[in-house]
C-alpha cells in the first residue's frame, strides 16, 4: 500500500521476487516510522533491514532504498521526477520500475512489462515478442490510449489469477475465445 509516490517507489524496489502481502506487510510498519526519503536515509541500511528482512533479497534491497533516497535529495530536492531516464538512474530502477512509477503514480501513458505481462502477451498473441522490451513496444502500438493507464494492472492480475504460469486456468478465461495459445489446459483448479 502507498499514499504518495515515493511510498510507491520504495514499495516496487522492495517487490521483486517478492509476493504482494509480503511487501504490504513491512510497508505497512515502515511507513509508520519513514517515508520520506530523509526520514528512510535516516534510518540507514541496517534500520531498514530491520522492517524489510522479511521481504527476500533485503540486504540488496535496503542498499538500493539508502542510495536511492540519497540521489532524491541530492538531485531531485527529495521529489519523485517525472521523467524515465531520471527514475531509471536511481539505484535499482529499471525500465519496468520506471514504467510503473511514470503510469501509476503520475497517470502516464505507459506500460510496465514484468513476467505475467510478458506471459500473457506472448500466450494470447495479443503482443508477442521475444524480450520484454519488445513486448512493452507492441503492447503501446496495440493498446489504445485510453486504456494505457490501467492496461499495465488488467494483464497483470489476469496473469495472477487466469493466465498463471504452470496450470492456466484456461476453462475460466474470459478471453479463452481470442487466445492463441496452443496448450490451452481445461480445469477450474
Amino acid at each position: 500500500m502507498y499514499t504518495t509516490p515515493f511510498e510507491l517507489l520504495i514499495a516496487v524496489l522492495l517487490s521483486a521476487q517478492a509476493t504482494d502481502i509480503s511487501v504490504n506487510k513491512a510497508t505497512s510498519k515502515l511507513y509508520q516510522v519513514a517515508n520520506t526519503p530523509d526520514t528512510l536515509l535516516a534510518l540507514g541500511v541496517d534500520g531498514l533491514k530491520c522492517y524489510i528482512k522479511t521481504i527476500g533479497l533485503f540486504n540488496t534491497k535496503a542498499e538500493n532504498v539508502i542510495k536511492t533516497c540519497q540521489k532524491l535529495l541530492e538531485l531531485h530536492g527529495g521529489k519523485l521526477p517525472k521523467d524515465r531516464a531520471m527514475l531509471e538512474g536511481l539505484p535499482g530502477v529499471g525500465r519496468k520500475t520506471a514504467s510503473v512509477i511514470l503510469n501509476t503514480a503520475f497517470g502516464l501513458p505507459t506500460i510496465g512489462v514484468d513476467t505475467h505481462i510478458f506471459r500473457v502477451c506472448n500466450r494470447t498473441h495479443f503482443a508477442p515478442g521475444k524480450t520484454v522490451d519488445l513486448v512493452e513496444k507492441k503492447l503501446l502500438k496495440v493498446v489504445p490510449a485510453e486504456f494505457k493507464v490501467n492496461c499495465h494492472h488488467w494483464l497483470i492480475l489476469h496473469g495472477r489469477y487466469t493466465c498463471v504460469a504452470r496450470k492456466p486456468r484456461c476453462s475460466a478465461c474470459i478471453i479463452e475465445d481470442l487466445c492463441e495459445f496452443k496448450a490451452k489446459i481445461y480445469h477450474n483448479a
